[in-house]
């Protein structure tokens, strides 16, 4: 009898914390990504369009999120004119993001780490041009709003052009391996 009221107990409470997580839907019209690549001689910043997107809490607490990014929208924003569209048009190429072949890049958050007051640290799989890596971040969360500011190592992803740790005698041509994202989510 005592086995099968903890039984019971148990079976109770993981009910109870199933239904108590809530999925929240992202408002891809008032949420934003700016992202900043830089290189020797400057740097270039732009926008990326979030296409879908979710955060789920246990009450007030983060415990996951997915989100696809639609890697078609890349533009810069920086730039006018033909040096626009050259940037852009370089970037959907196969020597950065692939857009043609790639429109989509994927977030899952797979582990999430509570350092309280809303912050959290994120270990997240991050998929570009069908190649899976690993990335880590703060996110802040504050009422329906949830930030964070990420860098991405592109050669993880294969995205090598004008990189410095693979080509040498670049010299100013040399585009650093890191991008950053400042990403705002409305949920």
């Amino acid at each position: 009898m005592k086995n099968l009221k903890t039984i019971a107990i148990a079976l109770f409470v993981a009910v109870s914390t199933i239904a108590t997580a809530q999925t929240k839907k992202v408002d891809v019209s008032k949420s934003s990504i700016h992202w900043v690549g830089k290189k020797v001689t400057g740097q270039h910043e732009g926008t990326v369009n979030l296409k879908d997107g979710f955060l789920v809490f246990k009450g007030k607490k983060l415990t996951g999120g997915t989100f696809n990014v639609d890697m078609t929208s890349l533009t810069s924003t920086d730039l006018t004119g033909d040096y626009l569209g050259k940037l852009n048009g370089h970037l959907k190429s196969e020597d950065f993001f692939g857009t043609e072949k790639y429109p989509t890049a994927k977030l899952v958050f797979k582990k999430i780490a509570d350092k309280k007051n809303g912050t959290y640290t994120v270990t997240a799989d991050l998929t570009i041009k069908d190649v899976t890596a690993p990335v880590t971040f703060d996110i802040t969360v504050k009422g329906t709003t949830a930030t964070t500011t990420l860098k991405i190592d592109r050669t993880k992803y294969g995205i090598k052009y004008g990189s410095g740790s693979f080509f040498d005698n670049l010299g100013d041509k040399t585009i650093n391996d890191d991008f950053e994202l400042t990403v705002s989510l409305q949920f």
